[in-house]
């Protein structure tokens, strides 16, 4: 049985406006915070030269994508599935470490971990998950419930162990595990009809600073990494970024 098969409509739009709007106030500020220094230091001067990038803008345009494609990915599964899911299932945020949402019905509790796509987790952290769905445990056990604990993807499909090995925690992905909190199979699908028109009203504000950050960049690039001449100072750059002083 879903764990709330009567989730308040309203209260998962709210949610969705609220998400988006955190999202890009994140990602636009992050942008607005960019200065070249900081962002080559991180860089790989090598490929930049080894892919002929010999001006500031061609540069600066890599830059850019590749810190939006990154950057975006991570602030959106950090402000997105998270309170989404709480509303859906009308939890409580939780106390435990390593574990996102708390439900209780009758004589159950339900201890949620969301996360955003199926790639999270590695051998160790898995075992960081079960330890920190054992602690949540012994909460439940204090109040003599039936405790459930589930991993959540907001997104995906979830293969089944190729070994069959049983798991102390039930991982739900995509639209099973919307459907685990709702008793809705097209709620994953609402979820994306919710946005409505909302991305929209971001755009314009995100593409001007984009722009803005862009001029700054290569502003700071051409006075930090060129030569009087307009050729950029391949030397200067790599000293910057890997010399010992």
């Amino acid at each position: 049985m879903a764990i709330n098969q009567q989730y308040n409509e309203q209260e998962v739009i709210k949610a969705v406006a609220n998400a988006l709007d955190e999202f890009y106030t994140s990602l636009i500020g992050k942008l607005g915070k960019l200065n070249i220094k900081a962002v080559m230091r991180r860089k790989n001067p090598y490929l930049f030269r080894a892919k002929a990038m010999n001006g500031a803008s061609q540069i600066v345009d890599a830059l850019l994508s590749a810190f939006v494609s990154s950057s975006e990915e991570t602030i959106f599964g950090n402000v997105f599935f998270e309170p989404i899911a709480t509303a859906a299932a009308q939890g409580q945020k939780a106390l435990a470490e390593g574990v996102d949402i708390m439900v209780e019905r009758d004589d159950t509790v339900y201890a949620i971990a969301v996360k955003s796509g199926t790639s999270v987790f590695n051998a160790s952290s898995k075992k960081k998950q079960e330890q920190n769905f054992m602690a949540a445990q012994k909460l439940a056990q204090q109040a003599k419930k039936r405790f459930v604990p589930i991993v959540g993807y907001g997104y995906g499909r979830k293969k089944a162990s190729e070994r069959g090995l049983p798991k102390f925690y039930m991982e739900f992905a995509g639209q099973e595990f919307w459907a685990e909190l709702t008793g809705d199979d097209d709620f994953y699908l609402k979820l994306i009809r919710y946005m409505e028109a909302l991305p929209e009203k971001y755009i314009e504000e995100f593409d001007r600073v984009y722009q803005k950050a862009a001029n700054k960049l290569v502003r700071e690039f051409t006075v930090e990494f060129c030569c009087e001449d307009g050729a950029i100072d391949w030397e200067k750059l790599v000293k910057f970024n890997s010399g010992c002083k």
